[in-house]
C-alpha cells in the first residue's frame, strides 16, 4: 500500500516537470507510505514519477519505486496488492522473464511489457498504477475493477498531474480549483461525492475498472475494462447447473480461497472483528488458513456499553472461540474530540462515514500492524442490507404511481411540511421516486432529497450539479437490462454505495494511520461465483447458515445493527453555552465546512 504521483507534460508547449512540485505532491501523502520514498524525472523533464512506500511485500530496498524494466524503457509507480502475483511470476518466468526483486510491482510491470493494456485481465487484487513507456512516450493509468484503490488526475490541456489523493493534487499550482457543482450537490444528496467528480472542476477520479492512456497527442477518454453491469447481465443469462447444496459448497470454497489469497504478505495480517456476520466469517475462514493465531481488534464505545449496539461481548466471544490474539478498545467522547482535527485533515473527500474505520485503524496500527482484513463488501455480495427486501417491496407497492406524473409532485409538496415536522421529510417523495429500482434506491440511500437541498445551496449551483449528476438516470443505467431482483439491488449497492463511500472511506481512513486494509469480499472470482448463485440467496443470514460454518448461533440470530458510531450522542458542535446533539444532517454540514477549512 502506497501513495503514487506522476506529472506528464505531453504538449510541445508544456512547461517542464517541476521536481519541487512533484516532491510536494508525493510528500503530502506521507502517511500512505512512511517507510520509503522515490522520485524519477526524465532527462528532458517531460515526465516524472514519484512514490511513497508502505512496505508489505519484499521489505528490502530492492522494492523501492519507481521500478524499471527493459533497461529503463518502462517505469512504474504502484499502489495496492496483486494477490495472484506469485502464479503470474511463474508464468512470466516460463516466457523467459527474469526478476531482480520478490515484489508484486515487478510482476505487474513485466506483465505490461508482455501484454500491454490487456494485462489488466490477468490481475487479481486492488490496485492503482502509472506505467511510463519511454519508447512510445506514453503514460498508462489503471484502477482496479471495484475501485478499492483511488486514483485522481488533473488535465489542463498541456500537462496531466496524477496522485492517490485529491488533497495531494492541491499541492500543484496548475489545477483549476473552481467549484464543481456536481461534486457539491452529490455530497449533500448522498453524504459522499460520487465518482468521477470531486469538489473541484479541475480534478477527476479515474473511475473504477477503467484505464487511461496519455501520449503526445493528448489524454484519451477513460476506457472501461471491467463493467459490473455487464458482468451481472452475463450472470443473468447463464443457467446455474448446480444444485443448491453444490452451489453453497462452491461458494464456501471460493470464500476460503479469497481469504487465503488476502493473507499474502511479508508482515503480520490482522482482522477487524465486530459482532457482525461479515467480520466473523472473515475470522472463521481466515483462521483455517493461518499458521499462527490471528490478531484481531474490536472497537467499542462507552455510550454503548451493555446495550444492543455494543459490539464487544460478541466479538470477544468469537475471539475466544478461534483462539485469537485479541485487543478490545473502548473509546470515550473526549478521545473522539481530541482526534477530530486529524480526522478532518486526513479526510480526502468529504463524507459522512469513515469515522469508525478511522478509529479502528488507529488502534490496529497502534498494535504494530501494517495490514488488516475488513468485512466490507459482504452485504453487497450476500444480500445483507434491508434494501434487498425493501426496494422490490417499494417498487411493487408504487407500480401504479408511474402514471401519476405531476400529481405525485403535488402530493409531495402537500405532505412535505408534516413529514418535515416528523423528521421524515425525504419520504414526501415516496410516490415520486419509489416506483423504479433506481428511484427507490436513491430514496433509501440519500441523505436528503433534491427538494430539500435548497436549504444548504443556492438554486443555480444546485440545478447545474443536479443536471450534470443525472443521478436517477445514471443509477438506472447502471442496472439497465437486469430483471432479477437480487442482481439489480446488488448492482446498485456495488456501483454506488460501496464504490463511492465504503471503499473510499476504507482507503483514506486506514491510510491516515499507515494501515493497509484488505477487503476479501471485494474480489472478482468470488463476485462472479456469488452472483451466479443469486437465486439461492434469500438473505445473508440464511446464506451463511447454509455455508455450514461453526459460527455461534447467537451471532447468526443476532439482529443486524451495522457497525454503529454514536455520532448523535457526541455533542461535537458548540455555540456558546448551547450544545446540541449532532444529527446526520448537522454532521454533514460540519464535515463540509471542516473539509473546506471554514
Amino acid at each position: 500500500m502506497c501513495g503514487i504521483s506522476a506529472i506528464y507534460s505531453y504538449h510541445s508547449e508544456s512547461p517542464p516537470v517541476d521536481s519541487g512540485v512533484l516532491r510536494n505532491i508525493r510528500d503530502a501523502m506521507l502517511s500512505r507510505g512512511p517507510d520509503d520514498a522515490g522520485l524519477w524525472i526524465s532527462d528532458d523533464h517531460t515526465v516524472g514519477l514519484a512514490h511513497r512506500r508502505l512496505s508489505i511485500i519484499d521489505l528490502s530496498e530492492q522494492g523501492r519505486q519507481p521500478l524499471t524494466a527493459k533497461k529503463g524503457q518502462y517505469r512504474i509507480v504502484f499502489n495496492g496488492e496483486i494477490y495472484n502475483y506469485q502464479s503470474l511470476r511463474k508464468q512470466l518466468q516460463s516466457k523467459g522473464y527474469q526478476f531482480a526483486t520478490q515484489t508484486d510491482t515487478e510482476v505487474l510491470l513485466n506483465l505490461y511489457v508482455e501484454y500491454g493494456p490487456r494485462m489488466l485481465h490477468h490481475l487479481r487484487g486492488m490496485f492503482a498504477f502509472a506505467i511510463w513507456d519511454d519508447i512510445e512516450k506514453s503514460l498508462f493509468l489503471a484502477r482496479d475493477p471495484f475501485g478499492i484503490k483511488p486514483l485522481y488526475y488533473s488535465d489542463n490541456g498541456h500537462q496531466i498531474v496524477v496522485a492517490s489523493q485529491v488533497k495531494a493534487l492541491l499541492k500543484s499550482d496548475n489545477i483549476d480549483l473552481a467549484v464543481e457543482p456536481a461534486g457539491h450537490v452529490g455530497f449533500f444528496l448522498l453524504g459522499h461525492v460520487p465518482e468521477p467528480y470531486t469538489l473541484y472542476k479541475g480534478i477527476r477520479a479515474l473511475p473504477a475498472g477503467h484505464a487511461l492512456w496519455i501520449d503526445k497527442s493528448g489524454v484519451s477518454e477513460p476506457k472501461v475494462y471491467f463493467d459490473i453491469r455487464k458482468e451481472l447481465l452475463l450472470t443473468q443469462q447463464r443457467v446455474n447447473k448446480f444444485s443448491q447444496s453444490e452451489s453453497f459448497e462452491q461458494l464456501k470454497e471460493n470464500l476460503k480461497e479469497s481469504m487465503c489469497s488476502h493473507l499474502v504478505a511479508d508482515v503480520p495480517v490482522g482482522v477487524f472483528l465486530s459482532a457482525g456476520i461479515d467480520s466473523a466469517l472473515v475470522t472463521a475462514l481466515t483462521n483455517e488458513q493461518s499458521t499462527s493465531p490471528l490478531q484481531t481488534v474490536t472497537l467499542g464505545f462507552d455510550e454503548y456499553r451493555n446495550s444492543m449496539n455494543d459490539e464487544v461481548p460478541m466479538a470477544e466471544q468469537l475471539a475466544r472461540q478461534y483462539s485469537c490474539q485479541h485487543q478490545t478498545y473502548y473509546l470515550k467522547e473526549e478521545d473522539i474530540a481530541a482526534n477530530m482535527p486529524h480526522f478532518f485533515s486526513a479526510m480526502d473527500q468529504p463524507t459522512i462515514d469513515g469515522i469508525n474505520t478511522y478509529f479502528v485503524s488507529k488502534v490496529t496500527a497502534g498494535q504494530g500492524l501494517k495490514v488488516a482484513l475488513s468485512g466490507v463488501g459482504g452485504d453487497e455480495l450476500l444480500g445483507g442490507y434491508n434494501n434487498f427486501q425493501r426496494i422490490p417491496q417499494f417498487v411493487r407497492w408504487c407500480a401504479w404511481a408511474k402514471r401519476m406524473g405531476v400529481l405525485s409532485r403535488l402530493l409531495r409538496r402537500t405532505t412535505q411540511p408534516m413529514l418535515r415536522y416528523l423528521g421524515k421529510e425525504k419520504y414526501a417523495g415516496f410516490l415520486e421516486y419509489a416506483h423504479t429500482y433506481s428511484g427507490a434506491y436513491f430514496l433509501l440511500r440519500s441523505l436528503q432529497m433534491p427538494f430539500q437541498i435548497f436549504n444548504v445551496m443556492d438554486a443555480e449551483t444546485f440545478m447545474q450539479g443536479w443536471r450534470e449528476l443525472a443521478l436517477i438516470e445514471n443509477m438506472q443505467s447502471s442496472v439497465s437490462g437486469l430483471n432479477e431482483k437480487h442482481l439489480q439491488v446488488s448492482g446498485l449497492e456495488l456501483q454506488w454505495y460501496m464504490r463511492n463511500q465504503l471503499l473510499r472511506d476504507t482507503d483514506w481512513a486506514g491510510m491516515a494511520h499507515s494501515l493497509e486494509i484488505r477487503v476479501p469480499y471485494v474480489d472478482v472470482p468470488l463476485f462472479r461465483q456469488a452472483m451466479q448463485m443469486h437465486v439461492h440467496i434469500q438473505s445473508k443470514r440464511d446464506c451463511v447458515r447454509r455455508l455450514k460454518t461453526n459460527l455461534p448461533a447467537d451471532l447468526l440470530n443476532r439482529k443486524k445493527s451495522g457497525f454503529n458510531v454514536p455520532i448523535r450522542d457526541w455533542q461535537l458542535q458548540t455555540k456558546g453555552n448551547n450544545r446540541k446533539k449532532t444529527t446526520m444532517q448537522s454532521w454533514a454540514d460540519l464535515v463540509y465546512s471542516k473539509y473546506l477549512g471554514e
